[in-house]
């Protein structure tokens, strides 16, 4: 018997593919798309537009699955995180940002992250494995559901969707591009190129696979203006050095003038944030169509890391703006509960053994510890 198919992993034209399988008319897609992403439901017998004997076939044969909600936090500046458990018994966390004018869901690729940024949480919990489309977009329709007022209905609470949370995007290319399809889609939640973003810490290849078939907005992180430096901080930077990235950087939205790379640069105390940096950095976004955020540091466990001062910060971000160059200081949003950026860890089986590594390397047992069992 065959497997039920998860229609979560179905964009619309592949959704519009599996019904002319089953001998429908393709405008059955936008009215399933709809009753899936704008209204909710993932029941087929609710779907009271779609003929008895259609709604029979989609029960026999497809499902619409989603994570499991493990657990729901709230910051106390609004900031929403859920614990989402998979089929597989994994789990990965999203998080949304709410402010005046947009809601902003960060939203994961990965179960863990296949790199190894030395000041991120998640890399350095290790890696399981690639999400499906399914647990992509799944993220975006519980969030929908979760912060609805209209009973369960899309009422455009999430405005905007970063591809940021746990994982490095581009390493899950065709998952992550189908799920962003269903994001901008019309009959689905509508948003725009300019609202779905994705970032990366600078696959090449894949960055130009993505700037050729899909127009979302591109974010990099970036996090040190040299390579001897982002060689630590980066590790990727090894194989996609920066002279490469800014050459593709440059040229990415080469048709469309009026759009920048967003270059993400978190603050990190007395590693990054000197003024010669703030040179450095002017000097390599020199001809590139830039906009640069900066982040305050996130601190979590066993990190060798610290915050910038804000005295720093603010004198970092005024020598970037004296050069022309747009930059804003990121609000730190949801620490209290552990989902600001760089700190998301979800709750998975390492395969790379990272994790275990990293433990043992900053944990200096005591006697009593050795007493215990503990090593």
């Amino acid at each position: 018997m065959n497997p039920k198919v998860n229609l979560l992993n179905y964009n619309y034209q592949q959704l519009r593919e599996f019904l002319q399988e089953l001998g429908e008319k393709p405008y059955r897609a936008q009215q399933l798309m709809q009753w899936i992403h704008q209204v909710g439901h993932d029941d087929f017998n609710h779907m009271n537009n779609l003929g008895k004997t259609l709604r029979d076939r989609l029960t026999t044969v497809a499902e619409i699955q989603l994570p499991e909600i493990i657990s729901t936090q709230k910051s106390s500046d609004g900031t929403h995180k859920w614990l989402l458990k998979l089929a597989c018994g994994n789990c990965i966390e999203s998080v949304y940002i709410p402010e005046a004018r947009r809601g902003t869901l960060c939203v994961s690729s990965q179960v863990g992250c296949a790199l190894n940024c030395t000041f991120c949480s998640t890399g350095k919990q290790g890696f399981n494995r690639n999400l499906s489309t399914a647990e992509i977009i799944g993220q975006v329709w519980i969030a929908v559901r979760a912060l609805s007022q209209q009973q369960g209905a899309h009422d455009k609470r999430v405005t905007n969707v970063v591809m940021m949370g746990m994982g490095e995007p581009l390493l899950n290319f065709d998952n992550v591009v189908s799920a962003m399809d269903t994001m901008m889609n019309d009959f689905a939640y509508g948003l725009s190129k300019r609202r779905v973003t994705l970032s990366t810490s600078g696959i090449i290849p894949e960055m130009e696979r993505l700037r050729k078939i899909s127009p979302v907005s591109l974010a990099v992180s970036l996090h040190a203006p040299t390579d001897e430096l982002r060689d630590i901080l980066v590790p990727i930077n090894k194989k996609y050095p920066l002279i490469q990235l800014m050459d593709m950087c440059k040229h990415y939205f080469i048709n469309e003038p009026r759009r920048v790379v967003t270059f993400e640069y978190v603050m990190l105390k007395g590693v990054n944030d000197q003024p010669e940096h703030a040179r450095q950095l002017i000097k390599l976004l020199e001809n590139v169509p830039a906009k640069v955020n900066l982040i305050p540091f996130n601190p979590f466990p066993l990190t060798e890391y610290q915050r910038s001062s804000q005295e720093t910060i603010d004198a970092f971000r005024d020598r970037l703006m004296s050069k022309g160059i747009n930059t804003i200081t990121r609000k730190t949003r949801g620490e209290d509960i552990d989902a600001a950026c760089g700190q998301l860890a979800g709750e998975f089986q390492d395969r790379t053994s990272r994790s275990a590594r990293w433990q043992k390397l900053h944990f200096t047992p005591t006697k009593q510890d050795t007493h215990e069992g503990v090593l």
